[in-house]
């Protein structure tokens, strides 16, 4: 089974606005959409979409926490979340001229509700995969992650970690199945500029070197790269025009886990992963299975050789 850990999800409220927005002054707005939020749950979402059976964990409370939950049973989204006492966060996307982000900080999740979490993953074993995802709540403690994921490892289940900085670094010498920065992410984790392929291969190959199974470096429209410990793999970005960047990276992962669960292969589930990333990109919310299907023939993967 495929775990995926959203601990501070989200209801995403997506307003459009009619014109550029007026700080002080009243804006109204076109058309709004409350959609899942979270890295996780975007995980959960795109592995729904492609009919890999995945249940989504973390913490929800309140009216806006069972919106959470009501909005991911519509999509058929399976969910065994850990119930708290404060109320799941609201996050503000603008899309307007630019994209505008204004994110809650979440809620307070107290000691007897993060232990009781644990019991949703007593039975894992070595066959299971969970994906840890996104930012932490209030409450929790600074190793929270770091815990969890030696919890996982003494099932002898595997994991994927997908958040930055810290938690991603102390997270690599634990053998991480995969790690997907972008490569903002990336160079903000090594603190160096990245000016060219070359060097994006090279700090790439050091985070195989720390602990890393397989990596995806996603550089927007320029493409993403597959490292592995024998070869490197590019590819370009499909043509389609971007209409949402909130969400691509996940989508990704999800895409990525979907297939690679079924093969084994981690070129056929890199290629699945950009379909994924991709379809998600060009359009207002996640991708839906039809989207990816339509995608996944324009994918086209090569060897990178330096040059």
């Amino acid at each position: 089974m495929i775990y995926t850990v959203t601990l501070n999800p989200s209801i995403d409220y997506v307003i459009y606005p009619n014109d550029p927005i007026k700080l002080g002054q009243l804006n109204r707005i076109e058309k709004d959409q409350k959609s899942p939020g979270g890295k996780g749950i975007n995980v959960s979402r795109i592995l729904t979409q492609l009919n890999t059976d995945n249940v989504a964990l973390g913490f929800v409370g309140g009216f806006i926490g069972q919106l959470l939950l009501e909005k991911l049973k519509e999509e058929g989204v399976r969910t065994e979340f850990t119930h708290i006492e404060t109320d799941t966060r609201i996050n503000i996307k603008l899309k307007g001229e630019e994209e505008t982000e204004i994110n809650d900080d979440g809620p307070f999740v107290n000691e007897e509700e993060s232990q009781r979490f644990y019991k949703q993953l007593a039975e894992l074993n070595e066959n299971d995969l969970v994906i840890i995802a996104g930012s932490k709540p209030k409450g929790l403690s600074d190793d929270y992650y770091q815990r969890l994921i030696d919890y996982v490892k003494s099932k002898k289940a595997e994991f994927i970690i997908d958040t930055t900085g810290e938690e991603l670094q102390m997270a690599l010498s634990k053998n991480p199945l995969l790690v997907k920065p972008n490569i903002h992410e990336l160079e903000e984790l090594y603190d160096v500029t990245l000016d060219n392929l070359t060097d994006v291969v090279s700090y790439g190959k050091k985070m195989l070197a720390e602990g890393a199974k397989y990596v995806i470096v996603s550089m927007g429209g320029d493409g993403a790269l597959l490292l592995t410990n024998d070869e490197v793999y590019y590819s370009e970005t499909p043509e389609g025009q971007l209409v949402n960047s909130v969400g691509s990276g996940d989508s990704m992962v999800g895409g990525f886990v979907g297939e690679y669960q079924k093969t084994k292969n981690p070129l056929d589930a890199f290629k699945m992963s950009l379909a994924c990333g991709s379809a998600t990109a060009f359009k207002e919310d996640l991708a839906k299975k039809e989207d990816i299907d339509k995608l996944l023939p324009k994918i086209k993967i090569q060897k990178w050789e330096e040059k």
